[in-house]
């Protein structure tokens, strides 16, 4: 079963010959790096690129193409080497895209000489870019891993290969760049279009400007008016993740409290606290030019440093597990060490010195845990309707916002070392890419029998994200559409169906299917046309300009082929026009279209009715339990925010 990885997680491969297919879309330079332990590269002799493109136990292209397949034979590297890295470039001097925010999402694929996936990757978050760090595949204890990097660099080849010490590092980007040009001048240009036998007997057009180059529009994933902002939590865990990766619309990986701008400082701390005493956290104490966007900021320190405390921990119990090892083993090969219980002793004397060190770390970290969970509880009272979980005494005052919030709560995080703080799981706004929750057996609810019960928890979350979208919008410019063939999801479905805040009923049937997805596919190539034409005060009166949500319910029933190729384009290209898709699915019920919907699959953020460990973060690849958010049983305050923005709605309308 193929993993998709998203930044930052590492899976192991399970043979040393394999195959890095890599699918851009638009012309990129493939390459590798060789580097040894300690993460340096000898020299320019240790970098494959299509110049050069045969190394010993690796093989790269030879020009740039929209499409590469990278051979490697792990046992067939220096003993030396210890890590090998996929690098990608746009190339220069060709007229081509010269950032990798203005193509699709480059997606990576680890593969068997059979072709049969072990792991893939989209590679998001990239905007001004002209290179970037793929994949990694590193000798772990023996055994070889991949891990996804997604790591940008907006100086281009000169400026990656400098990151990875190499003195020589612009004199060998000119050298690639050189060979890449000469590579694309000896092709084969593509043959020019056909025209209409209506136009052949006009005079012959001017000659196109090369792709890329001013006068051609080619298509773009996102717009470039549009912003490119997002989010840490591009994990999955598979699939769309494709992970990433992924791919998928831009993600924005970069902590936001690093920023090129100052913004005001955090507001004054609480008074110090006494020697010897943690200081008192405070709501807001970090950067920002708001306090929403200080509460943002700090959700992401307390991410940040809730997974590099676990990480700290995590090595000193790995450390302190190596140590004993090697001193029982040298116990062990001592002959001496049998007389007079010298052999007892020292065993004993090692189980000590490691239960000091794991409760040396255990301290430290319950330390940190303690000073988090502080934090977290002045933090998670302060937080507005947009990051607050549905039993925050805040959504009992909820007024519909006039602006759009930063960011909208999707969930919860957790790590196995402190389940009880849970880390708000915050995702930038407008949405870069669709949602997908999984109706299938996974996590926590793989021991769950009943398809149905699985089904109806899905749809309840859905729901439940639903309604938190259109509670942070204002009232005129969020509209949710719901495709139910089978009317199965009614239940569900129900507070937003009486509240009166979905576009329409749920189209049900074939036809409605259709019709739904028409319309919807009609407005984003109207917005595209008009983006990209400069002209988007010339939109048809009737358009809506609200962002728009269609929630799928029961795929694939009810979709024909022409369907599912209306549900893919949107997933592709909605985001960037403001368009998204929610999908409540079961990847196995679509088994029968085969690898066709694997690229849907990989456009969308996978979400779990239930807990699952499916996500990991962008630092140092933890794998991070998710919990959806939950209205508490019993409570109205879902069925109250509907109401309330249904009645701002009929009063705007008057």
């Amino acid at each position: 079963m193929t993993a998709e990885l998203v930044r930052g997680q590492n899976h192991p491969l399970p043979q040393a010959r394999l195959e890095v297919r890599v699918s851009a879309g638009k012309p990129i330079v493939a390459g590798a790096t060789l580097s040894d332990a300690e993460g340096r590269i000898r020299g320019a002799e240790w970098v494959a690129h299509p110049g050069a493109p045969v190394l010993p136990g690796l093989e790269v292209s030879r020009q740039a193409a929209a499409d590469h397949r990278l051979a490697f034979d792990l046992d067939a590297l220096p003993e030396i080497v210890h890590r090998v890295t996929v690098l990608l470039a746009l190339p220069t001097g060709t007229g081509g895209p010269q950032r990798f925010g203005a193509v699709a999402a480059p997606f990576v694929a680890v593969t068997g000489l059979d072709g049969a996936e072990v792991a893939s990757y989209t590679i998001t978050g990239l905007d001004s870019e002209s290179a970037v760090i793929a994949l990694e595949l590193y000798r772990r204890q023996g055994a070889w891993k991949v891990r996804a990097v997604g790591q940008g660099y907006a100086g281009g080849l000169a400026e990656l290969l400098t990151d990875q010490g190499l003195s020589e590092a612009r004199q060998l980007a000119g050298s690639i760049n050189e060979a890449v040009v000469q590579g694309l001048a000896r092709s084969v240009a593509p043959p020019p279009p056909r025209l209409p036998e209506s136009d052949r007997t006009r005079p012959s057009p001017a000659p196109a400007p090369p792709q890329g180059a001013s006068g051609s529009v080619p298509p773009q994933r996102n717009a470039p008016d549009v912003p490119q902002q997002g989010s840490p939590y591009d994990l999955t865990g598979a699939p769309s993740p494709a992970t990433h990766s992924a791919s998928d619309g831009p993600i924005d990986y970069t902590h936001p409290r690093r920023q090129s701008a100052a913004p005001p400082p955090p507001p004054p701390a609480a008074p110090p606290a006494p020697p010897g005493q943690p200081a008192q956290p405070v709501a807001g104490d970090a950067t920002g030019w708001s306090m929403e966007e200080r509460l943002y900021n700090q959700v992401w320190g307390m991410f940040e440093d809730l997974a590099r405390t676990a990480a700290a921990y995590r090595s000193a119990v790995d450390f302190a597990d190596s140590r004993m090892e090697q001193e029982l083993d040298k116990v062990l090969s001592d002959p001496r060490s049998r007389i007079d219980g010298q052999g007892d002793a020292a065993r004993q004397a090692a189980q000590a010195k490691h239960t000091q060190l794991v409760s040396q770390a255990r301290a430290a970290l319950d330390r940190d845990l303690t000073q988090l969970i502080a934090e977290s509880g002045v933090v998670e009272p302060a937080l507005p309707p947009a990051f607050a979980r549905w039993d925050n005494p805040v959504w009992h005052g909820y007024r519909v916002p006039m602006e759009i919030p930063m960011a909208v709560r999707l969930g919860d995080l957790h790590l196995p070392e402190c389940e009880s703080l849970h880390i708000p799981m915050l995702m930038r706004l407008p949405l870069e890419r669709g949602l997908w929750i999984d109706s299938g057996r996974s996590g926590s609810l793989d021991a769950l029998a009943d398809p149905d019960e699985l089904h109806r928890l899905a749809m309840e979350t859905a729901v439940a994200h639903a309604a938190r979208l259109i509670a942070v919008y204002p009232a005129a410019e969020f509209a949710v559409h719901v495709i139910d063939p089978a009317g199965s999801g009614a239940p569900a479905l129900a507070p937003l169906v009486t509240s009166g805040v979905l576009t329409a009923p749920p189209a049900a049937g074939a036809e409605g299917v259709a019709d739904v997805l028409s319309r919807l596919t009609q407005r984003v190539d109207l917005v595209q046309m008009a983006v990209r034409g400069g002209a988007a005060d010339a939109l048809p009166p009737g358009l809506d300009t609200a962002e728009q949500l269609l929630i799928v319910n029961d795929f694939p029933h009810g979709f024909d082929d022409r369907a599912v190729t209306q549900l893919r384009y949107l997933a592709d290209e909605g985001p960037a026009v403001g368009v998204h898709l929610m999908m409540v699915a079961d990847r196995e019920d679509a088994a029968a279209y085969g690898p066709l919907l694997d690229p849907l699959w990989r456009s969308l953020l996978r979400l779990t009715p239930g807990p699952d460990d499916h996500l990991a973060d962008p630092w140092v690849g933890h794998a991070w339990t998710y919990e959806p958010p939950r209205v508490p049983r019993g409570s109205q305050v879902l069925h109250q925010v509907l109401a309330r923005i249904a009645e701002t709605r009929r009063s705007w309308n008057r």
